[in-house]
């Protein structure tokens, strides 16, 4: 191919708006703006998560505002509030029924790290002795601006796979 037709090919390219990509990158760059989390809490972080979806913090705008009632119809599950070892296998069950690819957001200093309760019998020290954690939001509750924070940063680990590696752990 002579050199003068590359450059009048590339020239027609950028005057029609054309732009050149791979499936993959266009699947990555929909799924990251298209997370659906499952409604699911299990302590009070769960009022904070719900409250993001308030007019006040207008999650709309980042298109994660459709909270699903069903695990089968998510990809993305936040962790809210104390997890108790009663409750861990049930947690545990709807993370399975997820379809791929999933994430999981730790929300709150229970569900990371089992919080004042830690110290209890019965209190799971933390979903990532579990659950393979890909974004940590901190709090105690965290504020609705802190949940908008964690949504981005997984946006961006979603983005760019190859900078920010997930670390797959086996249930159970």
């Amino acid at each position: 191919m002579d050199v003068t037709k590359q450059i009048q090919v590339e020239d027609d390219l950028i005057k029609t708006n054309i732009t050149l990509t791979t499936v993959d990158k266009l699947l990555t760059w929909f799924r990251s703006r298209s997370i659906f989390p499952v409604t699911f809490g299990l302590a009070c972080c769960a009022i904070e998560m719900l409250n993001t979806s308030s007019a006040k913090f207008d999650f709309a705008r980042f298109g994660y505002e459709a909270f699903r009632g069903s695990p089968r119809q998510a990809d993305l599950m936040i962790v809210a509030g104390t997890i108790t070892k009663k409750m861990q296998p049930l947690v545990a069950r709807l993370y399975e029924q997820m379809a791929e690819p999933k994430w999981v957001m730790c929300m709150g200093s229970c569900a990371i790290s089992g919080g004042p309760f830690v110290d209890s019998y019965n209190v799971v020290p933390g979903a990532d002795t579990f659950l393979p954690v890909d974004v940590y939001v901190p709090g105690c509750p965290p504020r609705p601006e802190a949940l908008i924070f964690g949504f981005l940063t997984l946006r961006e680990k979603i983005l760019h796979p190859e900078k920010y590696p997930r670390r797959l752990k086996k249930i159970g």
